[in-house]
C-alpha cells in the first residue's frame, strides 16, 4: 500500500502555508519529515489524516483519492506530540476505542487488543489504569491505539519529544521494527537529525511549506 501525496497547497489568512507538497511513501516504508518549527510539518500531517482541508492537491493510498473520505474512513493512523489518552478510561478501553468506532464490541476486540500491547511490549498492561503508567508506557499505549484498527499508514507528529534521550532512542527502534512487522507506510515528524536518521529510511527536509530535498 503506497501513500502519496500529490501538489498539496493549503492557504491561511490569505498565504500559501503548504505549497506544492509531493511525497510517496511505500509500505513498510517510513519519511522522516525534518524541518525547523512553523515549517509547515504538522499542518502537512493534519492535511493528510483528514484534518484540515486543503486547496489544492490530492491525498491517495494506491489508486485511491482520499480528499473526499472523512478522516475517520481513510485508514490512516495518527500519534500526536501529545499522546491524547482518555484518562477516564484504562488501557485496554484506550486501546480499543478506534475498534470501538468501528462498531466492534469487547468479546470481538479483546484478543486484538492484547495483541496490541503485546506487539508495543506492555503485555498484561489491559486494566492499568492510564494514572499509573510512566511517560515512556504511555506513548507504547498511544501507539497500540493507533495501530489496532489495522491503518494503512501511520503519521507521527513527534511523539517522544517529552522523553528524555535515552527512553526516545529506545522507541524509537521499537516502533521502526513495528512499522516494519506490520508493513505500514509512515511519515515521522522531527526537527531532530538524529532522530530522523534512526527511524526513517528517506529524509525529506521541509522549509516554508515546500519540500526542498529528499533523500
Amino acid at each position: 500500500m503506497t501513500l502519496t501525496v500529490n501538489n498539496i497547497g493549503k492557504r491561511y489568512k490569505g498565504s500559501w502555508v503548504l505549497r506544492n507538497v509531493n511525497l510517496k511513501i511505500d509500505s513498510g516504508e517510513c519519511l522522516a519529515l525534518l524541518g525547523s518549527s512553523g515549517c509547515g510539518k504538522s499542518t502537512l500531517l493534519n492535511a493528510i489524516a483528514g484534518l484540515l482541508p486543503v486547496d489544492n492537491g490530492n491525498v491517495g493510498l494506491n489508486t485511491k483519492n482520499l480528499l473526499t473520505i472523512p478522516a475517520h474512513k481513510r485508514g490512516i493512523g495518527l500519534m500526536f506530540q501529545n499522546n491524547a489518552l482518555f484518562p477516564h478510561m484504562n488501557v485496554e478501553r484506550n486501546v480499543a476505542f478506534g475498534l470501538q468506532m468501528q462498531g466492534q464490541k469487547p468479546e470481538q476486540y479483546e484478543e486484538k487488543v492484547s495483541e496490541m500491547l503485546n506487539l508495543v511490549g506492555l503485555s498484561g498492561f489491559n486494566k492499568r489504569e492510564i494514572g499509573t503508567l510512566s511517560g515512556g508506557e504511555s506513548q507504547r499505549v498511544a501507539l497500540a491505539r493507533a495501530l489496532a484498527p489495522s491503518p494503512k499508514a501511520l503519521l507521527l507528529d513527534e511523539p517522544f519529544n517529552s522523553l528524555d534521550r535515552y527512553l526516545r532512542t529506545a522507541l524509537l527502534e521499537e516502533v521502526r521494527d513495528v512499522l516494519k512487522t506490520l508493513d505500514i507506510a509512515a511519515i515521522h515528524v522531527t526537527h531532530d537529525w538524529d532522530e530522523a536518521t534512526r527511524i526513517a529510511d528517506n529524509i525529506a527536509f521541509m522549509n516554508q511549506g515546500q519540500i526542498i530535498r529528499t533523500g
